[in-house]
């Protein structure tokens, strides 16, 4: 049986239109019969909700950095086995990604091009240009001759006069590559945003609505049968069933509401590939932890945006720290990290009470940018693994925290290109977490 084939929407800069183009598309194939399903390259979590939202299916993360080929691999078998077209919309521009030495993976798109062999559909903003965009697309296709760019859509034309000059300088300076969309500037494709990326999906007013509407703009400009039939199955061969992290417990109680929604669909699957039970609760809905999970796990999100509702909710606290005194695992992950703490501070300065089992004091009135790729080994011991166990993840956030010093830090840390960072987190009894995502174990030889 042929996997089903992929594409990826790539395009020159962040800030192309990439993601409004990308729901716009999935939302048409699907609207148009197909059984598509959805990837992003890199660690995001809110793109991810939209795509799921436009095709009705999860969408998976791929990261060629953070994530070992065998867990790449398996991911792309997985959305090949559930789909007849795969969808991945990139990161950044093409080629961006981590600061990394000449030769190690960066986590860019075009590294997750070459490794799934997906051709690339190329979006190009042309605010700014026109026949410069002509030496962009051909610089762009000549960088690298291991990825395939197949086709171009141009976002944000001004007008017919426009569209003809840029058409004519590209068909002169590259004649056999495909131009199969022009979108104008329309208010349906742009979306509210917020600190970090668009409001998320389940907060977004008419979310079907807008999804239909960008997919209604991109059907009216560009070729959706032909940008499909670039599509190309990947040589990449694995089974689908991997597990990026060991489980929590047996039977994992995770926060799951609009606080708390960072959690990876490939993480919890590989939990329960594991043979463990995963039971959600929603701590702004005041539920506690299942009494008889064994593990809570509070995946980040934005707690800051709910931390009365948070410091209110006494049965959902009181079964939190129920489950400390039970001994029970607890895991919190950057907004869950900040949950469990003593306190936090929100954005117009209220301070709100948290679960308090960690010595930590989250604030984010006074915004500071923690951003990029960590590569961690265990500096204690849990159930992810014994102390040197090492993880890749990432971390991104605004927030300003002090703890005091402690013997007990949950990680010890350095950043994409091995450079040491400071120790991260706290482990105190069986309660532990930091800023910092996991995506997946680091690779065995490195172990």
């Amino acid at each position: 049986m042929v996997p089903a084939p992929g594409l990826i929407i790539a395009a020159p800069a962040s800030g192309s239109g990439k993601t409004i183009f990308t729901l716009g598309l999935l939302r048409a194939l699907r609207r148009d019969g197909r059984a598509v399903a959805s990837a992003k390259v890199g660690p995001d979590y809110i793109d991810p909700a939209f795509h799921a939202a436009a095709t009705g299916r999860p969408c998976l993360n791929l990261d060629g950095w953070a994530m070992r080929p065998a867990t790449l691999s398996a991911r792309v078998a997985e959305l090949a086995e559930r789909s007849d077209l795969i969808v991945c919309e990139g990161v950044m521009g093409l080629f961006d990604g981590a600061d990394v030495p000449d030769g190690q993976r960066s986590g860019s798109t075009a590294e997750v091009a070459a490794a799934t062999g997906w051709p690339v559909l190329l979006l190009v903003d042309l605010r700014g240009q026109a026949a410069s965009a002509a030496a962009l697309i051909d610089g762009f296709r000549r960088h690298r001759p291991d990825i395939r760019i197949a086709g171009v859509v141009f976002n944000r034309i001004g007008g017919p006069g426009h569209r003809a000059m840029v058409e004519r300088a590209c068909t002169t300076t590259c004649p056999d590559l495909p131009l199969l969309g022009w979108l104008p500037r329309q208010a349906a494709l742009a979306w509210p945003e917020r600190h970090l990326g668009l409001v998320q999906a389940e907060e977004t007013h008419g979310l079907e609505a807008r999804l239909d509407a960008v997919a209604e703009t991109v059907v009216a400009h560009a070729d959706i049968r032909r940008i499909a039939a670039l599509a190309r199955p990947s040589p990449l061969t694995a089974s689908a069933g991997s597990v990026p992290l060991p489980p929590l417990g047996q039977r994992i109680a995770v926060a799951r509401d609009e606080a708390f929604t960072f959690a990876y669909p490939a993480v919890l699957d590989g939990w329960r590939r594991a043979g463990a039970e995963i039971h959600f609760f929603s701590p702004l809905a005041d539920q506690p932890p299942a009494i008889d999970a064994d593990a809570v796990y509070l995946p980040g999100g934005y707690p800051e945006l709910h931390g009365g509702r948070l410091a209110a909710a006494a049965h959902y606290l009181a079964g939190l720290r129920r489950a400390a005194a039970a001994g029970c695992w607890i895991l919190g992950e950057c907004g869950g990290y900040m949950a469990l703490g003593e306190g936090l501070e929100d954005a117009v300065g209220n301070r709100h009470a948290m679960a308090g089992l960690l010595p930590l004091a989250s604030s984010v009135k006074t915004r500071r940018l923690h951003l990029g790729y960590r590569r961690i080994r265990l500096a204690a011991a849990t159930p992810l693994g014994e102390v040197g166990a090492g993880f890749r993840g990432h971390e991104f956030h605004y927030a300003t925290f002090s703890a005091p010093q402690t013997d007990r830090p949950l990680f010890a840390v350095s950043d994409a290109a091995g450079r040491a960072q400071a120790a991260a987190g706290h482990c105190v009894g069986t309660v532990a977490g930091s800023f910092i995502h996991l995506l997946d174990s680091e690779d065995a030889e490195s172990v």
